[in-house]
C-alpha cells in the first residue's frame, strides 16, 4: 500500500502536467495491496476463530467432567454407594 502511493507521488512530482492517469498506476497499485491483505486477514480471521471456539469447547468438557469426578469422589469419601454409570460420567 505504501509502495503504490509513493509511485503515485514520485509520478506527480516529476510530471509537468498533471493527470490521472500519471497517479492512477500507483493508486492501483495500493488498492490492490489492500485488497489482497483484507482478504488473508478475514480468512485467517475465519480459521482462528473456528480454532478458538474448539479449544473453548475442549476447556468446557474438561470443566464439566472434573466436576463430574470431584462430585463422584466426594459421595464415595462419605460412604455412598456411587453407581456404575455415575463413576464411568465422572472418569469419561
Amino acid at each position: 500500500t505504501v509502495q503504490g502511493m509513493i509511485v503515485a507521488f514520485d509520478s506527480i512530482k516529476e510530471a509537468k502536467n498533471i493527470s490521472p492517469e500519471i497517479v492512477a498506476g500507483g493508486i492501483s497499485i495500493a488498492l490492490l495491496t489492500t485488497l489482497f491483505g483484507l482478504v488473508v486477514a478475514i480468512i485467517l480471521q475465519t480459521f482462528y476463530n473456528y480454532f478458538v471456539s474448539k479449544v473453548d469447547r475442549i476447556v468446557i468438557d474438561m470443566e464439566e467432567s472434573s466436576i463430574e469426578l470431584i462430585d463422584a469422589l466426594a459421595a464415595m469419601q462419605q460412604g455412598k454407594k456411587v453407581s456404575t454409570v455415575e463413576t464411568k460420567n465422572a472418569t469419561k
